[in-house]
């Protein structure tokens, strides 16, 4: 890292961390590392389907998404999933589609007879009944499971190596900020929910059997917080908790079934020195109130709300992002782009407390026009100083 770089990265750090120590920063963070591994290939010209399973192909892609995406403040572009490892566990739950894309199908992965194995003892419950229902590969003898899993982590660790080694390398490059270990973890009623019994089940469930699902989200709490803390992290450290089911549920219905364990896992998080980063999908609205009591400090990305009622609500207390659509980067004038930037940075900066962000990720090149995004992280760099 020459010294431009370092001051650079110096600066970053600097304002990231200010944010997460109650201070108000030298100026806004663009906190957007939005760009997914689908946009970056297609950016680079890249096959998606062939880069899926070389991570040499998907570090050529990245190198050139950060040459001409630096304007973040984080590493701009990421990866999550790894196609063929999931086809190595013959999984169910994720499920490669014909364009190269990586989708998750409604699956059951627990039948209803199965809360009360779940309640007793969570884990065993998950490891001998959830998993090998979602992955094929774990579903026969204890040896031919375990071989499946052994070749799966070995297949993980080479390919995630190779990637990794272009991330440090591009971080060291450009001066990209990096938050301590950061982990990840889920809302018990969402985990239930996304993983365990599907979208249509748990809406029956919690009319049919809803002692058992608040029992089930009990059960589930301690096992999500230990995921939570399992990177360690430390003050300038995060858990990204992805929230998916609270607006599908009526009030009555979420401050029941939703909002106890979840209440519970993010306090769980705060004993353990974590802090949640959370990103709100759909609409939160109706919750608000409650999302006051969660711990200090809670980075919250909303996809939708109003954005005056979101910091009168939560801004004297929670870390506020999110909110700017990535559908006016596609379809509005360059001058809307900026101007909408303009419009959140006056109602949400002030006081600190806020990070730059988009509504949502940016899968495909189509999504936006780049020079809109480029526009706009520029007005962010230049007008959202303090």
């Amino acid at each position: 890292m020459n010294r431009e770089t370092e001051a650079l990265y110096n600066e970053r750090r600097q304002i990231f961390e200010d944010i997460f120590d109650g201070r108000i920063p030298k100026r806004i963070p663009i906190n957007v590392g939005v760009l997914t591994s689908e946009f970056a290939t297609e950016y680079a010209g890249i096959d998606l389907m062939k880069a899926q399973y070389d991570m040499t192909l998907m570090g050529e892609a990245f190198q050139k998404v950060c040459k001409d995406f630096n304007d973040s403040d984080i590493f701009p572009v990421y990866t999550s999933r790894l196609a063929g490892g999931y086809q190595i566990l013959e999984a169910k739950n994720f499920v490669m589609g014909s364009n190269g894309v990586i989708q998750h199908p409604e699956v059951v992965g627990m039948q209803a007879e199965d809360y009360d194995y779940l309640i007793e003892k969570p884990f065993d419950c998950l490891v001998e009944r959830v998993l090998p229902t979602h992955y094929q590969a774990l579903a026969g003898s204890k040896f031919q499971a375990a071989a499946a899993f052994t070749k799966y982590v070995a297949y993980s660790g080479r390919q995630f190596g190779v990637l990794g080694g272009y991330e440090a390398e591009l971080m060291d490059q450009y001066g990209f900020y990096e938050c301590q270990p950061a982990a990840s973890s889920a809302a018990p009623f969402d985990f239930l929910a996304d993983q365990l019994r599907g979208f249509r089940e748990i809406n029956m469930d919690i009319r049919r059997r809803g002692k058992k699902v608040l029992e089930a989200c009990e059960a589930l709490t301690p096992l999500l917080i230990r995921f939570g803390l399992s990177r360690g992290g430390g003050p300038y450290g995060y858990v990204g908790i992805c929230l998916h089911m609270a607006p599908y549920l009526n009030v009555k219905h979420f401050e029941k079934y939703y909002w106890p364990s979840f209440k519970k896992l993010m306090e769980g998080l705060e004993a353990g020195g974590q802090r949640g980063l959370l990103f709100l999908e759909n609409d939160w609205t109706p919750h608000l109130d409650k999302l006051k009591e969660l711990p200090a400090g809670t980075i919250m990305r909303f996809e939708y709300g109003d954005p005056r009622q979101i910091k009168d609500t939560l801004g004297d207390k929670h870390i506020i992002s999110g909110l700017y659509p990535i559908s006016l980067l596609k379809t509005g004038t360059k001058q809307a782009c900026v101007d909408k930037a303009k419009e959140l940075m006056d109602i949400l900066a002030p006081g600190g407390k806020y990070f730059f962000n988009f509504d949502k990720e940016i899968i495909s090149l189509n999504s936006i026009n780049v020079d809109n995004y480029h526009a706009v992280l520029k007005c962010v760099k230049e007008n959202g100083v303090y």
